[in-house]
């Protein structure tokens, strides 16, 4: 038996890439910066493996002997989106970006997507998904018309009351708007944003539910389904494949209830398999939100977890810790940044190295591939040889 689980610490920036003055996100480090703003993070476990040798963080110092592998990935993809990040991870880079709307989204889309829905819409502009449901809400419960917004990112998101409209109708637009936006307006998610309350008291729920392009190349993913070896997807996996190339799908509405899953499947997956899991939390709940506070407690939160999902390895096993972007949560703006990311590798058999820089995400892919002995063709490097296992 031969597995990887890959955690993926949604927004888990580890600083600027060198071109992030072209993103406008110059000085951006999001786990730097929020270890500051809370005086120091308590992360020993994770400090164990080596997360504090990839960058100085407040509160965790670096270690001597860590019991792991650790270094930094840089995204070579254009762009700083969900979509981008975890495909280039699974071997598939982007030489163009999604494409964005900063000034909302053109006549031809908005005119076509009411006349699919059968009414119109509020909004049509950039803007925080809280923000947006506070300035619109009061005129969506009056109408019923649902508030279509855009962010930095290539996304086309859909809020709406769930008593206003229900979940199964807003999921129904959602899989419309992605029909609809395709070729040059082929956004990287349309994102289903429902909320409940009052006016004055509107709050997001856990109901989200994002819709990605398919991938249009074969990710690591798709070669291991042809080898007949499962990937198992927790949290929104499903929705930023596609569901390509996964076997099975766990949705999950936190980042416990994903901690969770993957233990459970580290206890009951005894084959060679890929567990593929997104903790979404530190992206939705606290990066967005410009919550420092609430980002901090949820990585102790997580280092809490990390010997169960150890103590589930078996002897050839892997786990990886990784991130898709920054969302630097004491940056100005509410969007996502242009962030190298954590690379932490941990198992029974894996020694102390440093992994270094690597030059892109789909190191990770390469490095599955190499793992199950597989033929995947990436511009990712794999770094096995380097982790020296026994």
């Amino acid at each position: 038996m031969k597995r990887i689980a890959i955690v993926v610490l949604d927004s888990v920036g580890v600083g600027a890439l060198p071109d992030a003055h072209l993103y406008g996100d110059e000085g951006s480090n999001t786990l730097g910066h929020v270890a500051k703003a809370l005086g120091g993070l308590k992360m020993p476990n994770a400090a164990k493996l080596g997360i504090g040798n990839i960058i100085p963080i407040e509160g965790v110092s670096p270690t001597q002997e860590p019991q792991g592998a650790w270094g930094k990935m840089a995204e070579v993809s254009k762009g700083k989106d969900t979509t981008t990040g975890h495909w280039e991870l699974a071997g598939l880079t982007l030489k163009a970006p999604f494409p964005t709307y900063p000034n909302g989204f053109p006549p031809e889309i908005m005119e076509a997507f009411e006349a699919k829905i059968g009414r119109q819409t509020l909004g049509n502009y950039p803007a925080s998904g809280t923000a947006i449901i506070e300035e619109l809400g009061a005129e969506h419960l009056r109408t019923g018309f649902p508030i279509v917004y855009t962010s930095a990112d290539s996304v086309f998101q859909i809020a709406a009351h769930e008593e206003i409209v229900p979940l199964d109708t807003l999921y129904a637009w959602c899989k419309l708007a992605r029909d609809l936006l395709q070729g040059e307006h082929a956004v990287g998610r349309v994102i289903a944003r429902p909320f409940l309350g009052e006016v004055g008291q509107f709050k997001r729920t856990a109901n989200r539910k994002d819709y990605s392009l398919a991938p249009f190349q074969a990710t690591v993913l798709d070669a291991l389904q042809e080898k007949d070896i499962p990937v198992y997807g927790v949290g929104k996996i499903s929705d930023i494949f596609a569901g390509r190339g996964l076997s099975e799908s766990f949705p999950t509405k936190s980042n416990q209830a994903g901690v969770d899953r993957v233990v459970e499947l580290l206890g009951s997956k005894q084959e060679d398999c890929l567990i593929f899991a997104n903790l979404v939390d530190f992206d939705m709940v606290w990066g967005h939100r410009h919550d420092p506070e609430g980002y901090g407690r949820g990585l102790e939160a997580f280092d809490e977890r990390l010997p169960e999902l150890l103590a589930g390895l078996g002897s050839d096993d892997l786990l990886f810790i990784v991130a898709d972007h920054g969302c630097d949560p004491t940056f100005p703006g509410t969007d996502h940044t242009r962030e190298y990311v954590p690379l932490l590798v941990a198992g029974p058999n894996v020694d102390s190295v440093d992994l270094g820089v690597r030059h892109s995400f789909a190191d990770v892919a390469k490095t599955v591939a190499d793992f199950f002995a597989i033929e995947y063709e990436t511009v990712g490097v794999s770094f096995l040889p380097s982790l020296r296992v026994k």
